[in-house]
């Protein structure tokens, strides 16, 4: 599939539990740099600025940590795809932290109000948590919630403050439009999930969401996953991908900040994406989670360039 591919480098890791996730897209660049800038080389590229320095004032909305500036950063992001989009390019991202694929979703979205977004969610972890379900507080695990325009209530374990059920309203109904919910459960795919809570599981349950766990893997090609994945999203207008590094076995994916086994192998991430890559739907895609400060020989970053590589050169 020919695109006219951007690439974006929003190295956002406000939402992170640990330090480090907003150096992976430089990571991954400069790893290119060293082997012929063969990816970068090609394709256009911007950085968007973050707010990666509120990570040194003192927490104070414990059950979503950072939301105010993780509401601005998506907002900031919004603000750099939609003229992609505008202009018909293809976002391919390169995020810090999972919270970021909240801006993503709302820009695809705000420019396609009255289409229909699929969501292709490769992750270890099902990110449906809300201030309300989170036992950490760290917002990457809650962008499919909030995208899904949740609070699940019925599952809460927090109370939370004033300030966060005030900004978790503005990170739900993010985007010009304030579309709400921006995906419908049923226009959702998980695949290689495997550490969620019971939170999120009784969602997955509740909503019959689409997934795949280690054990629905075992005896499928990634040809078939991605073939059932897109032909149960067929009703779908467009379709964006979410690819966390910790949805590889720890194997590859030692330089993330949630590395959990029993994962694919890089050689099944870049089947599977190779497959949904070829579908015309597809209207952006991000690679998210890498953290080099937790890696061995940059080995993370370098995984991540060759799907890169893999799918665009």
């Amino acid at each position: 599939m020919n695109r006219d591919v951007v690439i974006v480098e929003n190295p956002s890791e406000v939402g992170a539990g640990a330090r480090g996730a907003g150096t992976g897209p430089f990571a991954v660049r400069l790893q290119d740099n060293e082997t012929g800038n063969k990816v970068y080389g090609k394709f256009p590229h911007l950085t968007v600025d973050t707010f990666n320095g509120a990570l040194c004032n003192p927490i104070t909305t414990p059950n979503a940590k950072y939301i105010n500036e993780i509401v601005e950063q998506n907002n900031r992001l919004i603000g750099r795809i939609q003229p992609l989009l505008d202009a018909g390019k293809f976002p391919f991202i390169l995020s810090g932290d999972h919270s970021n694929a909240l801006g993503t979703i709302a820009a695809i979205k705000d420019h396609n109000p009255s289409k229909r977004l699929g969501v292709i969610w490769i992750d270890a972890h099902a990110d449906l948590h809300t201030p309300y379900t989170t036992p950490s507080g760290n917002v990457h695990g809650m962008p499919l919630g909030a995208s899904l325009g949740e609070g699940y209530e019925s599952n809460a374990i927090n109370e939370p403050n004033v300030e966060v059920v005030n900004s978790w309203h503005a990170l739900t109904h993010m985007g010009k439009n304030q579309i709400h919910p921006k995906v419908d459960p049923k226009d959702l795919a998980l695949i290689a999930i495997r550490d969620l809570e019971d939170a999120e599981w009784n969602d997955i349950d509740d909503n019959n969401i689409f997934n795949y766990v280690p054990a629905r893997l075992l005896n499928k090609t990634m040809e078939q996953v991605a073939a059932e994945t897109l032909e149960y999203l067929e009703d779908c207008d467009l379709i964006y991908i979410s690819f966390d590094v910790d949805s590889m076995d720890p194997s590859v994916s030692v330089g993330t900040g949630t590395s959990v086994p029993n994962g694919l192998t890089l050689e099944n991430a870049k089947s599977l994406l190779e497959q949904l890559y070829k579908s015309p739907k597809i209207t952006a895609l991000e690679i998210t989670e890498i953290n080099p400060l937790i890696d061995q020989n940059n080995k993370m970053a370098k995984a991540a360039l060759d799907i890169m590589h893999h799918l665009l050169v």
